[in-house]
């Protein structure tokens, strides 16, 4: 299994898991203590069955439905047909339920008095709130990035940690010239759509750390990256789907988006910082390394260059590898190796 079917199998697990609870929670506030007006009655034991049923059940359709939104409804119809779709998508919700309950439950009932009977409101209400905090839910998560979410409830990033990453700052090349030809709103709708088509990275087990400007900041854990080369294909990939849409960026911005990379390896220091505005922040040289490397891509008219200590733990023959001089970057003692990297 690729890693995108991986994230998607992780997504339907998530919902799956999320609308499972909020069935057992709904059998429990209905099925315990409590008496039913309507002709459904919950037996608190015999819901909670129901719901490792209906769980995973409803789960998969909403995580489907979350799944086609993200790969294929961003930035084809603006967010607020978006959420439109989704209420849409609740009400259908509802609606099978309310489908299912009256074929198991009701008896001597219409369907239209099954419907509307006391208490089914607060039901119907209930359903379309669950599909909403669950949709809520995965924008703060894509918004923390790569599941970030969880360990910042476990509490994980309260206390600063050591771990070893990769780190790859992605630039694009003649932004100024490319700012000053198209103005500032087509350069910036150039930067969405660039950032867009960033996405295939995911396939590379990457994680967008930030969006800085036009500069954009990728990671993986150092043996996500170091597998399969992940870190070096992530940049042609993405180099790859913006030849493939030459046509479209010819078309809308009259060139061909570039960009140039500079990678590097080491121990970093995360930590969630903030009072107001949380956020999971690195810290330590390898970023800033990470960052003089690619500054050097114009000078030595490179497009992708890494440093000596990621090229000794790459072992590959799919790409080639150049010694560059040993410099002493910016706000560096020590002299630097700097390799180039190229497609054989």
């Amino acid at each position: 299994m690729n890693f995108k079917n991986k994230r998607r199998w992780q997504i339907i697990k998530q919902y799956g898991l999320g609308w499972t609870l909020a069935f057992i929670f709904l059998s429990i506030v209905r099925g315990e203590g409590t008496r039913e007006l309507g002709s459904v009655q919950f037996e608190m034991w015999k819901a909670i069955l129901n719901a490792f049923f209906m769980g995973p059940l409803f789960g998969s359709i909403s995580g489907l439905a979350q799944i086609l939104m993200e790969e294929h409804g961003y930035k084809r119809i603006s967010f607020r047909k978006l959420i439109l779709l989704r209420l849409i998508f609740a009400v259908a919700f509802v609606i099978t339920i309310v489908l299912l309950a009256f074929a198991i439950h009701a008896e001597n009932i219409s369907l239209w008095q099954f419907a509307f009977e006391p208490g089914s409101f607060a039901i119907y209400f209930y359903i379309i709130s669950v599909d909403i905090f669950m949709v809520s839910l995965r924008q703060v998560n894509l918004f923390l990035g790569n599941n970030n979410l969880w360990q910042l409830l476990k509490g994980n990033f309260y206390t600063p940690r050591e771990e070893e990453r990769i780190f790859m700052f992605l630039d694009l090349q003649s932004s100024t010239q490319h700012a000053e030809r198209l103005g500032h709103i087509r350069y910036s709708k150039m930067i969405q759509d660039c950032f867009d088509d960033l996405g295939v990275v995911i396939e590379n087990e990457s994680e967008i750390y930030q969006y800085v400007g036009d500069e954009v900041i990728l990671i993986w854990r150092l043996e996500d990256g170091l597998r399969n080369q992940n870190c070096l294909e992530a940049y042609y990939g993405f180099q790859n789907q913006l030849i493939k849409r030459k046509e479209y960026y010819a078309s809308q911005y009259e060139c061909l988006p570039h960009f140039k990379a500079g990678l590097n390896e080491g121990v970093v220091t995360v930590t969630e910082v903030g009072k107001y505005k949380k956020e999971i922040a690195y810290h330590g040289d390898t970023i800033n390394t990470a960052a003089r490397i690619q500054s050097k891509c114009n000078e030595y008219k490179k497009e992708l260059l890494i440093s000596e200590n990621l090229y000794k733990r790459l072992k590959t023959e799919k790409f080639g590898f150049e010694k560059q001089d040993e410099l002493i970057l910016k706000g560096k003692q020590q002299k630097v190796t700097i390799y180039a990297v190229c497609q054989n």
